[in-house]
């Protein structure tokens, strides 16, 4: 199983998360969300608890929750930006079989 990040992703989580002056790493998980069913929820970690499963790419960990790891299993993460106001993190999930129009919310 692994989660992965792009270099882009990797530099930017990096730089955000020196910006914020604290943090281990990046929190993957889903909720139930959308007319699709989930969505992805990002935060940054503080604390590992004894539920995460910790990945590390391009030097950044990557922390995932055991309900969500399956459904995350081969995902990658990669950092976009086409101008100053398009920019965000993809996630590149090969689990995904559906998302709903509006891009917010994806089936498993």
């Amino acid at each position: 199983m692994a989660v992965v990040l792009t270099e882009n992703a990797a530099q930017h989580i990096s730089a955000m998360l020196q910006k914020r002056g604290s943090g281990i790493g990046l929190r993957l998980g889903m909720r139930k969300s959308g007319c699709s069913g989930f969505a992805y929820v990002v935060d940054y970690v503080d604390v590992i608890g004894n539920k995460d499963t910790v990945f590390e790419s391009q030097g950044v960990k990557v922390v995932v929750d055991r309900d969500s790891l399956e459904q995350l299993d081969g995902t990658e993460v990669d950092y976009l930006r086409n101008n100053a106001i398009n920019q965000g993190l993809e996630f590149r999930n090969p689990n995904v079989r559906d998302t709903c129009g509006c891009g917010e919310s994806f089936s498993v």
